[in-house]
């Protein structure tokens, strides 16, 4: 297209292309340097650049504008048309400001977008807290905060640091639901990282939190690398406390993370659901890490005010979660303790095996100072051999038989080697020693680990022992084979009241409940395997049909989880899971309505995730848990008066407090395992069972007060969400939707011509048979991490069709920011991005252009900040004729328009050399850009910026002030002390001054960082593309007007189309729409119609005079692709106008018109025949208006 150069030919004012991939830039200067030029140059975009061209790179360059004038219009409108929409889409998040939501499978919420699009995006860079309520979807709303983020090249390397157990998840929901490609890392990295440090080497990763915080080295590394977004998942555990009242910081490991994260991450996320742990200074001191100077030091009730967290977070509860009609997004929840009295067999049998565990615990706090390790993992051991005596005859008899084995073979080892008994009675180093350490493990271990830890629990229940000689393990073996007796003939009777309550609530609400196409369907929580096999059996029994129970354990993997909840989603013959709490991480069940508790757990937050599993976004049916509790055990009686207390106050609030006790940890100050303990070691004791009981009255009470006394804490972590206005935004948005209908119209074509091979398998789905290697080397070079393959077996560009069953295979769903999209637009660009500097001639013969030629452009307008960094972009269309005023267009105008024929080439070289065009239209344009969209976008970026530093600044300035004062004072009391003889340990008059003076520099940086921050500037608009655009009427002498004219049918088609306009109106406002006639020349739709929930509706209007000639109507391919784009929202109005006059016109209308049309074709128009239209058509019901 452009000319090959010699290094003679760059000279200062001419454009070349070669130097930037994609566009142009302008010589300012060329310097010779022997052999070779240092070239000076400026982009469009007011940028400059240096680079030294020799011999050998000369030859990539092009001009593509000498010294004078604009673009020469002499490329070929097709190549232009392609490169403009390959920008576009390369560009789509500034084109379309919800890229992120059209083009991911997923349907969001009013409190999603909001937090995406109005808390999150505009903060630039983004330090907040995402703390909704568990179920609330925040990794829906990462995802989608990551996705726009890119989309808008504001981010290339993302971090996300979550619970081991939850890495595989994330990597699966941002796969399926963003097609975002994340790699989980693996140690394996670190050996194969050609940089030495494997962070640097992957753009997108997912860390397992205690991987990387626990390991230096990792840690290190990680701090040497820069993010561009890192986004922390359950980010509560990156705890910390102080150690004294000067401030010193016990920090965890997993806070010095979120330090190094604070530091290297240019926007940082954190996600939980349990923020505050009821401690301010604790809360605060999390909060600063996402700003150290507004929570400085130990918060101080006497000195701080309470500072508020308005900007820096977020908190919805499930509650005030509404969907985008108005309505609650979660259903009622009913939850129901169901208490029973054990037989006299299983009372007997739960009495022994407490002495025996109550004896060993005391026995084992008399190893305490010894011995703690031992001492602590003999008391987990009789801990969990405990509570499996809760859970059912079966696993006691196991666990009982397990350990009684196992402590024999320990005897026979002994007896074997007496010289080294000391040795065999120490726990194994890696062995969990206490149910905290070991939910920790569970949480950090995937679901391939989760089997063996598994393992080493049960191998610390069997064998762990208070026997410190074998006379005393003999002994205690003898009662274990006494409680091995007694557990057998207890199953033996068949005589077991816990099963009893599950049956009758199985044949209540399960068997014959429901209907054959929605079925009711439970899961039932066990803590024990043993009890899951032995519920297995029985609800199968029960039930007449084995195939109708499930089950979920921690012994599966991963793949073998999901078969199991894909079976238990989708068969309604599969009635029944039974679960461990390996159910309870991250698998979504709201198939099941109904849930039952066989097992409490004693950390009671746990119940709360389980209900979770049903009781979450998507859930239609009112949700039931049973709670099953036995009277007359000690750890019961606690459960019973907790769960008791808990109903009462729940119906004192209408049900509407979902977890009264937080994070489990209320009980003045204990968690709830430790009262069981109690209540098993020392509940005979009247004192104590008082003492129980009064802590479980005021802690539930107090849960209560401080869920209430919440939002009078920190109102500002309580937005109103108002669903109106979250709907008004999205809304709109959709006008300028690209996913799926201008996605497939460009590239099935772009796919094509780079030479790949295409065929339609099912509606709105191809197989790709062959990929070009150019396609999957141009991936390659993008990002070694996300390829491309040689083929795809389906690929699809509606996020609903990538699943459609019936044995059909995934289709891989192609938007913008997946790899085989992102190659064909560049591959697009590079082959042909020069036509859009050379410029084109189009013809338009759709008669929606003015009697005269114009220009028409792509601009890019960026404001950025006070570093240069980009926070605001957008894309917009301009159109500029002879004698007009420049007018935005909010589609792309060029999809319609065609090329000149032979016969029109004459008249369009005539109106090339007209002398308007021989002006600098392009700085007309950018001045029109700037004073109509960027300078009133600045404006308000402008204020949006002061007001929320100003708010920023003076939150840091009260806090700095006061700790400024605060050691001042300090000083000025240890300066006294020290003339009086006395000096502090942990403090000197030299330390206090140093940190005083510390809080000054900082107030003193922070206050001219956030003055800083506020000056925005505006860059110069950047042309992206110039396309001259020629009506037809004046360059064919028998135009399609005038023929149209000429025929006998029709009077006038002007008349035609404004009855046809008319008439949708007329129907609209019937409908009790109300309804917006769009300009002639808009393109896509004629009408917009906001119907009375707020949802704006697209309407193409098609009118023909009702005669048999009239057989016919055209529609044109961006017509068709906005049609496809909107879905549900667009129709077609056909409208049959009667020659008889307007009141005989009539009206039908068409849904999803053009779906069948195929964005393959590469004609502009379609001639579509109306009765085949008609007939799929509709007439508007206004009487349900």
């Amino acid at each position: 297209m452009g000319v090959a150069l010699t290094l003679g030919d760059i000279k200062p004012g001419i454009a070349i292309a070669g130097v930037i991939p994609g566009q142009s830039v302008t010589v300012v200067a060329a310097m010779p340097m022997g052999a070779a030029i240092d070239l000076f140059y400026t982009t469009a975009d007011g940028g400059t650049g240096r680079e030294i061209i020799d011999a050998d790179a000369v030859g990539r360059l092009r001009i593509v504008r000498p010294e004078s004038g604009g673009p020469k219009f002499d490329a070929d409108p097709d190549e232009f048309r392609l490169a403009a929409e390959a920008l576009r889409i390369k560009y789509a998040a500034l084109y379309d400001p919800m890229a992120a939501v059209y083009s991911s499978d997923i349907d969001p919420l009013p409190h999603q977008i909001r937090a995406v699009y109005e808390d999150m995006l505009p903060k630039v860079p983004l330090r907040f807290l995402l703390a909704d309520d568990p179920g609330a979807g925040k990794t829906i709303m990462a995802g989608l905060y990551i996705k726009e983020m890119l989309l808008r090249s504001a981010a290339e390397r993302v971090a996300i640091v979550c619970p081991g157990g939850l890495a595989e998840q994330w990597r699966d929901e941002l796969g399926q639901k963003f097609s975002l490609d994340f790699e989980v890392f693996e140690p394996g990295m670190r050996f194969a990282s050609p940089s030495g440090n494997p962070f640097r080497d992957h753009d997108r990763l997912i860390l397992r939190m205690d991987q990387v915080a626990r390991n230096d080295e990792l840690a290190t590394m990680i701090g040497e690398v820069h993010w561009d977004i890192a986004i922390v998942d359950e980010a509560h555990r990156m705890s910390a406390h102080f150690k004294n009242q000067f401030g010193e910081v016990d920090r965890t490991s997993r806070f010095r993370l979120g330090e190094t994260l604070a530091e290297t991450a240019e926007n940082l996320l954190l996600m939980t659901a349990t923020p505050h742990s009821g401690k301010e200074q604790d809360f605060q001191l999390f909060m600063s890490l996402l700003d150290r100077d507004r929570f400085a030091g130990r918060y101080k009730p006497a000195k701080h005010r309470k500072t508020d967290t308005k900007g820096l977070m977020r908190r919805m509860v499930k509650e005030d979660l509404l969907t985008f009609d108005g309505k609650p997004l979660f259903p009622e929840r009913h939850a129901e303790t169901v208490a029973y009295e054990l037989s006299e067999g299983e009372a007997g049998l739960y009495r022994d095996v407490t002495n025996y565990v109550r004896s060993g615990m005391n026995a084992a706090a008399k190893l305490l100072q010894a011995d703690g390790r031992r001492a602590n993992s003999i008391g987990f051991a009789l801990t969990i051999l405990q509570r499996r005596l809760a859970s059912s005859p079966e696993a006691i008899l196991q666990s009982l038989m397990r350990r009684r084995d196992r402590l024999s073979e320990l005897l026979r080892r002994i007896e074997e080697n007496p010289e080294s008994i000391a040795d065999m009675f120490e726990p194994a180093s890696n062995e969990p020693t206490d149910m905290d350490i070991y939910d920790d493990m569970w949480d950090e271990t995937d679901e391939n680990g989760q089997q063996q830890l598994e393992l080493e629990l049960d191998q610390v229940v069997d064998s762990a022992t208070a026997a410190r000689t074998k006379e005393e393990l003999a002994a205690e073996i003898s009662v274990l084979d006494g409680l091995v007796n007694e557990a057998k003939t207890v199953r033996a009777s068949s005589v077991d009241a816990k099963w009893s309550q599950l049956s009758d609530i199985l044949q209540q609400h399960v068997l014959d409940v429901g209907t054959a196409e929605l079925p009711h369907k439970m899961i039932v929580f066990t803590e024990h395997r043993d009890t899951l096999t032995y519920l297995e059996r029985r609800i199968a029994t029960l039930l007449g049909k084995p195939e109708t129970v499930t089950v979920i354990h921690g012994g599966m993997n991963r793949d073998e989880r999901k078969a199991v909840q894909e079976r238990f989603v989708n068969n309604p013959d599969v009635r029944i899971l039974v679960a461990t709490d390996a159910a309870g991480e991250g698998l979504n069940l709201q198939r099941a309505d109904l849930m039952v508790n066989y097992d409490l757990p004693w950390n009671p937050n746990r119940i709360e995730q389980r209900f979770g599993r049903i009781h979450r976004i998507g859930q239609k049916r009112t949700c039931f848990l049973w709670n099953l509790v036995a009277k007359n055990t000690r750890e019961g009686e606690v459960y019973g008066k907790l769960l008791g207390k808990i109903e009462t106050m729940g119906k004192a609030y209408s049900g509407r407090l979902f977890n009264v006790l937080g994070d489990g940890k209320a009980f003045d100050g204990e968690p709830l395992k430790e009262l069981m303990i109690r209540a098993i070691r020392y509940g005979d004791d009247p004192t104590v069972q008082a003492k129980l009981d009064q802590v479980i009255d005021s802690s539930v009470q107090q849960g209560l007060d401080e869920l209430i006394n919440e939002r009078s804490a920190h109102p500002e972590m309580y937005p109103n969400l108002d669903v109106q206005e979250v709907r008004k935004l999205m809304e709109q948005t959709r006008e300028r939707k690209l996913q799926p209908g201008y996605i497939s119209a460009f590239f099935l074509p772009a796919f094509q011509r780079l030479g790949g091979t295409a065929r339609q398998r099912e509606a709105s789905r191809w197989e790709l048979t062959h990929v070009p290697v150019a396609i999957r080397k141009c991936a390659e070079r993008r990002d070694r991490h996300r390829t491309v393959s040689d083929a795809y077996e389906r690929i699809t560009f509606e996020p609903r069709r990538t699943h459609i069953g019936n044995g059909k295979p995934e289709a891989l769903l192609v938007a913008p920011g997946t790899p085989l999209l992102d190659a064909v637009t560049e591959l697009i660009i590079d082959r042909y991005g020069e036509a859009l500097d050379h410029g084109t001639v189009f013809v338009d013969r759709t008669d929606t252009q003015p009697d005269e030629p114009t220009l028409m452009m792509a601009a890019e307008q960026t404001i950025t900040d006070a570093k240069g960094e980009p926070v605001s972009r957008h894309f917009d269309y301009l159109q500029l004729g002879e004698h007009d005023q420049p007018v935005f267009s909010p589609a792309p105008p060029y999809l319609d328009y065609e090329s000149p024929i032979d016969s029109e080439q004459k008249a369009v070289m005539e109106l090339l050399n007209a002398a308007w065009l021989r002006g600098d239209h392009a700085d007309e344009m950018r001045r029109f850009v700037y004073e109509q969209g960027t300078k009133p976008r600045l404006a308000e970026l402008q204020a949006r910026k002061t007001a929320e530093n100003e708010h920023v600044l003076a939150q840091v300035r009260s806090r700095l002030n006061a700790e400024i004062e605060y050691w001042y004072g300090e000083y000025n009391k240890l300066s006294e002390d020290e003339r009086h003889g006395k000096h502090s340990k942990r403090m000197t008059t030299g330390l206090a001054r140093k940190r005083a003076k510390e809080m000054e520099d900082r107030l003193a940086q922070r206050e001219r960082e956030l003055t800083e921050e506020v000056r925005l500037r505006a860059k110069p608009a950047v042309i992206r593309g110039m396309a001259l655009v020629v009506p037809e009427r004046l360059i064919a002498a028998d135009s399609a007007a005038s023929e149209m004219e000429s025929k006998p049918f029709a009077k006038s088609a002007e008349e035609v189309d404004r009855r046809a306009v008319a008439l949708t109106m007329r129907m609209e406002c019937q409908l009790g729409h109300t309804p917006t006639e769009m300009p002639h020349n808009n393109k896509g739709y004629d009408i917009k119609s906001i119907d009375a929930q707020g949802y704006i509706h697209f309407i193409e209007v098609k009118g023909r005079i009702d005669l048999p000639e009239a057989d016919t109507f055209t529609v044109t391919a961006n017509e068709v692709a906005f049609a496809q784009s909107q879905g549900d929202r667009h129709r077609l109005a056909l409208v049959r106008v009667s020659p008889a006059g307007p009141e005989h016109d009539v009206i039908r209308y068409v849904a999803h018109a053009f779906d069948h049309i195929s964005p393959a074709d590469s004609t502009r128009s379609f001639n579509e025949k109306l009765d085949d239209y008609w007939r799929h058509g509709y007439a508007p019901d206004v009487s349900r208006s």
